[in-house]
């Protein structure tokens, strides 16, 4: 099995099987609006697509943020912890980050394509294992100058050491999220915007054990939770 890891550059030309990964905290945030009942998110570019698909999906509300920070209008922001105690059943959900969306929406060469973070690594790595492809191509969509995207390698790498052993001790992954740029951002209290417990909900090891596999339905790309 070889291993492909790409940006949101270059995502576009990427085929096959392909997981795109966004831990703080685009898919994170999905995960536990799945687990707090929403029966899809559909995932968008911009800020106007998801006012404008809002309109046209019954029982449907907005996620989301634009680099990082909350967007008027929007129901939720990109925060896990803010569906606790929320109740979802019956209502999809309309996403749209600043990098996890973007490399959803880019990816559309891909065969099957999957979102993971920390939160599901498990199903996603032994979804991985059963189906066995060829190759495996990861989209670091945190990837940019200035260290960024080191917390999305580290879940890749995670993945790839898991399909290689049995045994993998997340611990030093885990780490590396908190060390990345981005990380560091939620241990500074000043942040008002990135809170401890978000990274804290994104760092909850294998918490969840559905598969978040994003299908194109129209023009419209609708992620669900899909236990194995």
């Amino acid at each position: 099995m070889k291993f492909h890891h790409v940006s949101l550059k270059n995502c576009d030309a990427a085929s096959g099987l392909v997981i795109v990964i966004d831990v703080l905290r685009a898919f994170s945030t999905a995960a536990y609006a799945f687990a707090a009942g929403a029966e899809g998110i559909y995932l968008v570019s911009t800020v106007e697509e998801a006012f404008i698909w809002n309109e046209k999906i019954n029982h449907s509300m907005i996620m989301g943020e634009v680099d990082g920070l909350p967007v008027d209008g929007f129901d939720f922001g990109n925060s896990p912890p803010q569906f606790d105690g929320i109740n979802l059943k019956g209502n999809h959900l309309i996403q749209r980050t600043t990098s996890g969306t973007q490399g959803a929406v880019r990816s559309q060469q891909a065969n099957i394509l999957l979102a993971a973070g920390f939160c599901n690594i498990g199903a996603t790595a032994e979804y991985i294992k059963r189906l066995l492809p060829p190759e495996v191509t990861f989209v670091i969509t945190g990837l940019r100058p200035g260290g960024w995207g080191e917390e999305d390698q580290a879940c890749a790498d995670f993945i790839e050491a898991k399909l290689s052993r049995n045994e993998v001790d997340p611990e030093p992954y885990l780490q590396r999220v908190r060390d990345s740029t981005p990380g560091r951002f939620f241990l500074d209290p000043e942040l008002q915007n990135y809170p401890l417990k978000d990274l804290q909900y994104c760092l909850a090891f294998n918490k969840f054990d559905f598969l978040m596999p994003i299908r194109r339905n129209g023009k419209h790309l609708l992620m669900q939770a899909t236990a194995l």
